[in-house]
This record gives structure tokens, C-alpha cells and sequence, in this order.
């Protein structure tokens, strides 16, 4: 029986005995039917896990002993940003679980023209909150034991301004390939970034500007998404001029909550851990 994995916010270290949350104790003893003595995994996002045992099971009340340390699953060589258009009902909900469980390293909510979620600070700093309790069972779930950063919805040019900061801040250029390479080098390197926004009326695919990258794979990727009804032709030019390559992921037209996953996947498979 593979262990159940157990996110806890408190530092960890072994032979130390630590008390779960609530929700811990709720699905272990009534869930799942743990006593005493029933072993587990714990993590707390900062990288690697612990075995533990259970010392104390009851309804409102679990402990375990820790461990030994394990490294677990590494985080994928490829840093992944997904900037995604604000959703309506579940749909941000399903995103985030899944976007997780692919190895996505950080999510920020976008506010764009065709958005029709409207937040007011309280409500967005709510969502966030319940966006990284998803975050955490997703990584629960997928056996990851680095949490992905969410942020706090924001709009696409603060997006894309952070975007050419970053980049500014490693000292890097745009080269004529529409990448990111190291001025030191002047083509692509082990720092290669690249920028992408789905659009179904570009003029090149996802795999095709993937195939076209030449050297070592790239270390980072912003992947921006549109909401129901995608961006709008001022926002992909807006894009654009960033430095951000358009690109569509194939001829047939996607949800908002498809066409990031099957983007995420082809991003994963060609410069990620799917190799």
C-alpha cells in the first residue's frame, strides 16, 4: 500500500514528534482508518520528506514520530510560470490542481480584458488562500514536496513588466530567436528563458517553436493563458512586445482550462522530467 503523504507547515527533523493539523487527523483516523503505529510520509515544501510513525490516533488528535530523510521526487529541471486568465465557477480550481500535479513552479492569477471574475482585495487574498490549500493536496497527491508559489491576482502588463525585470536581473538579452540568451555567450545557454502566449490565431505552433530552439534545453518558462475567450489581439500584441512568442497548440480549438494543460504537457515532455 503506497503511504499516504502528509503536508505540515512546522520544521521537521528526525526523531522530533510532531502534532498534524486537524485535517490531517480527520482523514487519517476517519478516512483512511490509521492507528497507532501506521506509518506515513511528511513534507513541508521546503524540499524532501520524512517517514513517520503515528504515536497518537484519535479524532481530533494525530502525532507521529519522524524518520529518516528522503530527497523524494526532484522538482522538474524546467521552472514553469503559468499566467492564466481568471475563470469563472471551478474551473481556476481544476486548473490549479492539475497544473500543480504537472510541475508547475508558480501560478499568477491574471485580470484581463475578457475576464469576467472580478476580485476586490479580501476576495482575491481569499482565493489565494484556498488556491494553495489545492496547492498542497495536489502535491499530497503527486508525491512533489516543493509547494508552487500563487500569487495574488494581478493584470498582464505587471506580468510582463516582472517579466523583462527578471530578466534584466540575470543580465540577459533577447537573441533573434525570440529566446533568452546570456549576453556572455550571445547564443542559447544553460539560462535560456522563453515566453509564450496561447493564441489560437498565431502563425506558429507550440511544437514548432519548441523544435526550433537549438542548444541546451531552456531553464524557465512563462506560459500565459487567456480566460473564456482567450486574450485579445491588443493583449498578444502587448505580449509581443515583450519579448513573448505567440504560438497556438493545434487546430482545434481549446477550453481556458485544456489548453494550458496540454501546453504544460508538451513543455514538460520536450524540456522537462517526461524525457
Amino acid at each position: 500500500m503506497r503511504l499516504p503523504r502528509i503536508f505540515t507547515d512546522q520544521a521537521l527533523t528526525e526523531d522530533l514528534e510532531v502534532e498534524l493539523g486537524h485535517q490531517a487527523a480527520r482523514h487519517l483516523v476517519s478516512v483512511l482508518r490509521f492507528a497507532t503505529g501506521d506509518k506515513v510520509i511528511l513534507f513541508n515544501g521546503e524540499g524532501g520528506e520524512y517517514s513517520a510513525q503515528l504515536t497518537v490516533a484519535g479524532s481530533k488528535k494525530v502525532s507521529a514520530l519522524i524518520g529518516t530523510f528522503s530527497s523524494g521526487i526532484p522538482p522538474s529541471p524546467l521552472s514553469i510560470t503559468l499566467a492564466i486568465g481568471l475563470s469563472r465557477g471551478d474551473r481556476m480550481d481544476w486548473l490549479v490542481q492539475k497544473s500543480i500535479e504537472l510541475g508547475v513552479r508558480k501560478i499568477t492569477p491574471l485580470f484581463t480584458e475578457r475576464s469576467e471574475v472580478k476580485l476586490n482585495a479580501q476576495r482575491a487574498a481569499k482565493k489565494v488562500r484556498h488556491w494553495q490549500e489545492i496547492a498542497r493536496s495536489a502535491c499530497e497527491q503527486s508525491g512533489q514536496n516543493v509547494i508552487a508559489e500563487i500569487d495574488l491576482p494581478t493584470n498582464l502588463n505587471t506580468t510582463l513588466q516582472q517579466a523583462v525585470k527578471t530578466r534584466t536581473t540575470n543580465d540577459v538579452v533577447d537573441d533573434t530567436a525570440g529566446n533568452v540568451a546570456d549576453k556572455a555567450a550571445g547564443n542559447a545557454t544553460n539560462n535560456t528563458s522563453y515566453g509564450f502566449i496561447l493564441d489560437p490565431l498565431a502563425d506558429n505552433s507550440l511544437a514548432g517553436r519548441i523544435a526550433a530552439h537549438t542548444g541546451p534545453f531552456p531553464k524557465s518558462v512563462l506560459l500565459l493563458s487567456g480566460p473564456e475567450g482567450g486574450f485579445t489581439t491588443d493583449e498578444v500584441a502587448i505580449a509581443q512586445d515583450h519579448g513573448i512568442l505567440s504560438a497556438t497548440i493545434g487546430p482545434r480549438i481549446l477550453r481556458t482550462e485544456t489548453a494550458p494543460i496540454a501546453a504544460l504537457s508538451l513543455l514538460q515532455a520536450q524540456w522537462g522530467d517526461w524525457l
